[in-house]
């Protein structure tokens, strides 16, 4: 561990007395492994929770009831268990934010600066498939990955978008039951897990993050419904990114009230550290309809092809076509989520979700980067053939398919089938199917003259 810079640790000694000494020497202890369940996967007593918590040695988090900690020698990131979407690797401090969100299927949830992932797939967890959530972040490459960890842990009912907070309250004035904004800061929490972290961080550094977060902070809360909750958090620890820059906001803002402030400690329990703050909007709680709603907020129609085919219905329709009846003959089982309609992007199809909490239509996307607008389900092919997509195979219990090809985890074959490699089919087998370990699914297969030809996307093959 690289030496802790001098005026961090005054800091920390006029923050915690007589109690920062314990703080200070937590920096030479091992650090924190964690991961949450996945519950949309592994709902509560389902056998599979036993086998993890034995094989990777997993000790429950106290503030998380889905939240374990682990020893570093486990590295269950590194198993096929993790490809199929059964846990996410988090920080178990981390955990507290959504746990204070407290979000209610149904709802219509806001993640403002979501990626990676860790709390927005938290949400999604509680939400159940119902409601709606937009996960948002502003830098293309972390909206990526944010996108991508939503597609492996098979949430249906998620938005991500890649906007400024000024561009998404301009679209979304009231429209959110409950906002999460786990804001940039100087990451003092990051120290032990991140040396970098650590060479970065000044007093200038933390006095430029608390003035973007109170930039940022005042978007979050115009988004927020009367009477909604909105938890501000971040993984630093000195009182100016935190307490003060609340407090800045309550005197701007006499419209919010402060219910409840957590803070963790490296010292004190399980994680690396972790502020949160909940806050809730005086009003009453009203239910969004599309007519109290007057759609959203202000819109800049785009240009180009994707428009056109958005606002399409023929196009759509034959794209859902196409799709219900791939589902009739590969997906028996399967059936698409309540409250959602179909959305075409050129030849892509997507589902999104239009729960009763968020009455705004599919209109508000125009001229706004969407890199996600709900599951997508497949591409329109030549001669109006439909090939699923990759989120549909992540999103489908493995009983749905017609066909499936399960194995044990640990066998070769879903090893091979992670790296891209085709696999022997029984004969006769032929037809779109599942691959899968222990019944959880890994990606799609092509059954044909005897073999499982391998649609795993290219970027998720293991090396």
């Amino acid at each position: 561990m690289p030496e802790l810079p001098s005026e961090f640790a005054t800091q920390m000694r006029d923050m915690l007395g007589s109690e920062a000494e314990a703080f200070l020497q937590s920096y030479e202890a091992p650090r924190s492994y964690g991961l949450r369940l996945n519950r949309l996967k592994l709902p509560p007593g389902h056998p599979m929770e036993h086998t993890l918590r034995q094989q990777f040695g997993l000790r429950p988090v106290a503030w998380c009831p889905d939240g374990f900690t682990y020893p570093e020698n486990a590295r269950p990131g590194r198993h096929l268990y993790h490809a199929a979407g059964l846990y996410y690797i988090q920080e178990p401090s981390a955990m507290i934010a959504a746990e204070l969100l407290d979000p209610q299927p149904g709802e219509a949830i806001l993640d403002l600066a979501a990626a990676p992932g860790g709390k927005t797939t938290q949400i999604a967890a509680r939400l159940k498939g119902q409601g709606v959530l937009v996960a948002n972040d502003i830098h293309p490459a972390r909206a990526k990955i944010l996108s991508e960890n939503i597609e492996r842990m098979g949430i249906v009912n998620a938005i991500v978008t890649q906007a400024t907070p000024a561009q998404l309250a301009a679209r979304f004035p009231e429209r959110f039951d409950r906002v999460l904004l786990d804001a940039p800061c100087s990451g003092e929490g990051m120290f032990r897990k991140d040396p970098e972290a650590l060479q970065e961080w000044s007093r200038e550094a933390v006095e430029a993050c608390a003035a973007r977060q109170r930039d940022i902070l005042p978007h979050a809360a115009a988004m927020l419904k009367p009477g909604g909750y909105l938890v501000y958090s971040t993984c630093t620890f000195n009182r100016l990114e935190n307490e003060e820059t609340i407090a800045d906001f309550l005197s701007r803002h006499p419209g919010f009230r402060l219910e409840r402030e957590e803070r963790m400690w490296p010292h004190l329990g399980q994680g690396e550290g972790h502020y949160a703050a909940l806050l809730r909007k005086v009003g009453e709680p009203r239910r969004m309809t599309a007519e109290s709603s007057n759609g959203p907020g202000p819109i800049r129609p785009s240009k180009g092809k994707s428009s056109k085919h958005r606002r399409n219905p023929a196009d759509v329709a034959v794209a859902q076509s196409a799709f219900e009846s791939f589902a009739r003959e590969h997906l028996p089982g399967f059936t698409l989520p309540a409250n959602g309609q179909a959305l075409r992007f050129g030849d892509s199809l997507f589902w999104v979700p239009a729960p009763p909490s968020f009455p705004v239509g599919t209109e508000w996307m125009e001229g706004l980067r969407v890199l996600r607008p709900g599951l997508q389900l497949g591409e329109l092919r030549p001669g109006g053939r439909f090939e699923p997509n990759h989120a549909l195979a992540m999103a489908i219990s493995a009983e749905d398919a017609h066909l499936v090809a399960d194995w044990d985890a640990d066998a070769p074959e879903a090893a091979a089938y992670c790296r891209g490699e085709s696999l022997p089919a029984p004969s006769g087998c032929k037809g779109w199917g599942i691959a899968a370990i222990n019944g959880f699914p890994l990606g799609w297969v092509k059954a044909s003259d005897g073999q499982f030809k391998n649609h795993r996307p290219k970027g998720l093959r293991l090396q």
